[in-house]
């Protein structure tokens, strides 16, 4: 049963220590604008960064990072479309990456959804900013069937870091949403995503708040976060 955003608003400000510290706390969204103007390479980057802290600690990836940005070029979409096979497999060997090449050609594949992206759109951000929030799943979806490695939370994480609004499945939203039976099938099914949508939907609508702001109040609600 869905229950009301004020309800959840409530519970997570008692669990934060009031309404003025649980605001503090909310991160929001990026203006339309704002969105549309990060440059393209830096969707590449966030991309690569995600897919590498994918089972390797974060903190590992983040302190490597700056060789990534050397060794890649700055993640520039032209140069990376260049590359040949042969010089992919050469980089994945250089130590000042995480050397994994697996998950380095992951890079190029990524360029060309990138690129295919801004021949139809203009910019691969002006596509993001203007996916409609009502189906954020529809982006997550997008980005698993064309990208590679952008499945799961991947995606989704990518999307948040980078400005754009959207809901996570966390462990303490998939425990919520299942524990309301708002989601009662597989996490990443048609099914359990429609549904999900349309819940967030339904309390953006109820309370005005970005879907930003109702995933982290839902989680702050739950879970093992108190203060």
């Amino acid at each position: 049963m869905r229950e009301k955003f004020s309800t959840i608003y409530q519970r997570a400000a008692d669990r934060k220590g009031g309404q003025r510290e649980l605001e503090r706390m909310l991160v929001a969204p990026l203006e339309h604008q704002a969105l549309c103007e990060i440059p393209d390479d830096r969707w590449l980057a966030a991309f690569s960064q995600k897919v590498f802290q994918s089972g390797i600690s974060w903190q590992v990836v983040r302190k490597k990072w700056p060789g990534f940005e050397e060794v890649f070029w700055g993640f520039d979409i032209d140069k990376m479309l260049l590359m040949p096979p042969e010089m992919w497999e050469e980089k994945a060997t250089n130590p000042a990456i995480i050397r994994h090449l697996t998950k380095v050609m992951t890079i190029p594949h990524n360029a060309e959804m990138i690129h295919r992206v801004q021949q139809s759109h203009g910019s691969f951000s002006q596509f993001v900013a203007d996916w409609p929030s009502e189906d954020i799943v529809g982006l997550w979806q997008y980005l698993k069937k064309h990208g590679k490695r952008l499945g799961g939370n991947t995606g989704a994480y990518t999307l948040r870091r980078m400005g754009k609004d959207t809901f996570l499945f966390t462990r303490d939203i998939e425990h919520y949403l299942r524990a309301t039976k708002i989601v009662d099938s597989g996490r990443e099914t048609k099914r359990a995503m429609q549904a999900a949508q349309q819940a967030f939907n339904e309390w953006q609508q109820e309370s005005g708040r970005s879907l930003n702001h109702i995933s982290q109040l839902i989680a702050f609600s739950v879970g093992d976060n108190r203060v």
